[in-house]
């Protein structure tokens, strides 16, 4: 009985110690990490509307199902709007949006992106913060080859090609990766979609 004892008075002294020690390399490394993914968010948003000077973060928590029934009603139900930013030029004035879209469609799970829309509704481009589609098919998602297809062009939603490209807004289709190509296109319409209630509704102007 007092082997039993000792024993989990051992456990439970190993348990405490472990559960301290994972609470101060969180709190070592929380900081770090939290700086690390604002630097990668900020690079992406200069990747996406490079010609803004700077970036104000929005408050949409209050049009979060403004946002959602919209996604929904156009069919983007996998869709969601993690973060919008005004992008600003020299003067301060607003010269479009980064909007942070999250597409749980993708093959190897969420697929999180920025894209940049100027305030006329030009796609300026989108940048990866989370892929993890499969190599070589997918993952040729995060390419310029890929990406640029969605850069400078003004049209109210994408759509893709297996065959090949050849209207305005059409894309081509990775090859193999077709999911991986309509969860990314699925994506950037979303955005589009929000990005036409941002415009119509002045939200965070």
């Amino acid at each position: 009985m007092n082997k039993i004892l000792k024993d989990a008075l051992a456990l439970t002294a190993i348990t405490v110690v472990i559960g301290l020690l994972l609470g101060v390399v969180y709190e070592v490394t929380k900081d770090p990490i939290a700086q690390q993914e604002l630097k990668a968010k900020q690079e992406a948003c200069e990747e996406v509307f490079p010609d803004a000077d700077t970036f104000e973060s929005v408050d949409i928590s209050g049009e979060t199902d403004t946002f959602r029934s919209a996604l929904d009603e156009a069919g983007y139900t996998a869709q969601t709007i993690d973060e919008v930013y005004q992008a600003l030029d020299g003067s301060g004035e607003l010269a479009g949006y980064v909007i942070t879209v999250t597409s749980s469609e993708g093959y190897g799970g969420d697929i999180q992106f920025s894209m940049g829309v100027g305030i006329d509704g030009t796609t300026y481009g989108i940048s990866f913060l989370s892929i993890e589609e499969t190599a070589g098919l997918g993952m040729n998602a995060d390419t310029d080859a890929f990406k640029s297809q969605f850069k400078d062009q003004n049209v109210s939603e994408f759509t893709y090609s297996k065959t090949g490209a050849s209207a305005e807004g059409e894309i081509d289709a990775l090859s193999g990766a077709t999911i991986t190509t309509n969860a990314v296109t699925n994506g950037v319409n979303a955005g589009l979609c929000v990005f036409r209630i941002l415009s119509e509704g002045g939200i965070g102007g």
